[in-house]
C-alpha cells in the first residue's frame, strides 16, 4: 500500500515502515559518527525502547558500546488495511541493523507495568545474558493496570489547585489560541503518579535483583523534564511534574538499593524538551518548543533525541567521565536550553506569538518536520509514493 501521513490532533494514525527504518538509520548513524564510548554498557535493558529516548538510548548503547539489548515496549502490529504503530518499525529496523552488526537484540511486546512481563523479561536475560549492567527507564504510558489491586489508573495532563490559562498552538493548522485547563481532582494527580510516577521503575529493580540480574557496578536512569516557568502550571507544578516528583523520589530509593547490595548507582536524567508522541499531547509545550528551536538552531545548540542521549552517555555516564548533579541530585542535559540568555529570549518572544506571526517568530515548520519524522514521514531517500509493505512480524 502507499502509506501517507494522516494526521489527527496530537497524533498522526498513520507510520511508514521505511520511512522509520531511514530515520532509526539516521541515529545509528549519528552514534557511529561520535566514535565509541569507553567503558561503556555491555548488557542493557530497556523498559520502553521503542520510541524517543528509550530508542535513543538502545541505539547508543548497541552502536557506540556494542552492547547486547533487551527491548521492552507496547506497540500494535499492523492490521488489515492499516499500518503499524512507528515504534514497531523501530524496533524492526533498530534489531535488523543490530544483528547485521553482529549484536544481540532481543524485543519483548507488551504490558511492561504487568508482573507477567517484568518475569519473562528477566527470564530472558538470566538465560541469555546473565545479568544487566545498564537499565533504562523510559515508559511514557497513559494508563496503567496496577499488579496488586488491578486497578486501571490513567493519567491527566492538568494544573494543580486553580485552573490554567495561557498560549497554546495547533500544530497542524498554526492557529494560536488561549487555552483554559480546569485544575486536577486528588483522583486524577494520584492516578496519574500511579501511572507515570516511580513505582513501576522500582518494581523492575526488584524483579532483576531477585534473580540477581544486575552487575556490579550497574547504571539505572530514567528520564524527566523540568522546563522554563512559562510551562511550569501545565508541567512542572501539574500532575505530571508531581508524578516525576514521584520518579525522583523512587530514583533516590533504587540508588540507595544498589549501592547498599553493592551493585552501582541509579539516578534522574532532566533531558530537553524535543518533539515527542508524549511531548505533543501537553497543551502551552509544543508552542515553548517551537520558539525553542528557533532560538538554539540559531546558536548551534539544538539536538534530537539521538544527540542528547549520546551527549549523556559520553560526557556523564561512561568515558572516564562522573556524573554531575545539580542541588537536588539529578544530572541536567538540558542545561543548553536552560541558558538564561534563551530563557530571556523565550520570555521576550512568547507574548507576542500571534497566528499571523507564528512562521516568523518560531520554528513552527522545523516542529512539524520532527514531528512527522516520527511517524516515519519526510526522511530523505525514501519514496513515499511507492508501494510498501505494511505487515511486518517483529523480529
Amino acid at each position: 500500500m502507499v502509506i501517507k501521513p494522516k494526521v489527527r490532533g496530537f497524533v498522526c494514525v498513520t507510520a511508514h515502515p521505511a520511512g522509520c527504518a531511514a530515520h532509526v538509520q539516521e541515529q545509528i548513524d549519528h552514534i557511529r559518527s561520535c566514535g565509541p564510548v569507553r567503558d561503556g554498557p555491555r548488557k542493557v535493558l530497556v523498559i520502553g525502547a521503542s520510541t524517543g529516548y528509550g530508542l535513543s538510548s538502545r541505539i547508543a548503547a548497541a552502536f557506540g558500546s556494542s552492547a547486547a539489548t533487551v527491548g521492552v515496549f507496547f506497540e500494535r502490529p499492523s492490521e488489515e488495511g492499516r499500518p503499524a504503530t512507528p515504534g514497531w518499525y523501530n524496533s524492526i529496523a533498530f534489531t535488523s541493523a543490530a544483528r547485521a552488526a553482529g549484536l544481540y537484540a532481543r524485543n519483548f511486546n507488551g504490558d511492561a507495568f504487568s508482573p507477567a512481563m517484568k518475569a519473562e523479561v528477566v527470564a530472558a536475560i538470566k538465560a541469555d545474558l546473565g545479568q544487566v549492567d545498564l537499565i533504562v527507564y523510559s515508559l511514557a504510558s497513559p494508563r496503567r493496570t496496577h499488579p496488586v489491586t488491578g486497578v486501571v489508573h490513567k493519567s491527566v495532563l492538568k494544573p494543580v489547585g486553580t485552573s490554567y490559562t495561557n498560549k497554546t498552538v495547533d500544530t497542524d493548522k498554526g492557529i494560536v489560541s488561549d487555552i483554559t485547563i480546569e485544575p486536577a481532582s486528588a483522583t486524577e494527580i494520584a492516578d496519574t503518579t500511579k501511572v507515570m510516577g516511580g513505582e513501576d521503575w522500582e518494581l523492575w529493580i526488584e524483579a532483576l535483583e531477585a534473580a540477581q540480574a544486575i552487575a556490579p557496578g550497574a547504571t539505572s536512569v530514567a528520564y524527566s523534564y523540568i522546563g522554563p516557568e512559562v510551562t511550569w502550571a501545565i508541567y512542572k507544578n501539574g500532575t505530571i511534574g508531581l508524578a516525576k516528583n514521584d520518579l525522583e523520589r523512587a530514583g533516590r530509593r533504587i540508588d540507595a538499593i544498589l549501592k547498599t547490595n553493592g551493585y552501582g548507582r541509579a539516578f534522574i536524567s532532566v533531558n530537553k524538551a524535543l518533539v515527542t508522541q508524549a511531548s505533543s499531547a501537553i497543551p502551552v509545550v509544543p508552542l515553548y518548543i517551537s520558539i525553542l528551536y528557533k532560538l538554539m538552531k540559531a546558536r548551534g545548540t539544538h539536538e534530537g533525541c539521538i544527540q542528547q542521549i549520546q551527549r549523556l552517555f559520553a560526557t556523564q555516564m561512561y568515558n572516564g567521565s562522573a556524573l554531575t548533579f545539580d542541588e537536588a541530585g539529578r544530572v541536567r542535559v538540558d542545561d543548553w536550553e536552560m541558558r538564561p540568555e534563551v530563557q530571556a529570549e523565550i520570555t521576550r518572544i512568547w507574548p507576542q506569538v500571534t497566528t499571523e506571526n507564528l512562521a516568523a517568530l518560531t520554528d513552527i515548520a522545523g516542529y512539524r518536520e520532527e514531528f512527522l519524522k516520527l511517524f516515519g514521514f519526510g526522511l530523505a531517500g525514501v519514496d513515499y509514493e511507492a508501494d510498501v509493505e505494511p505487515h511486518l512480524p517483529m523480529l
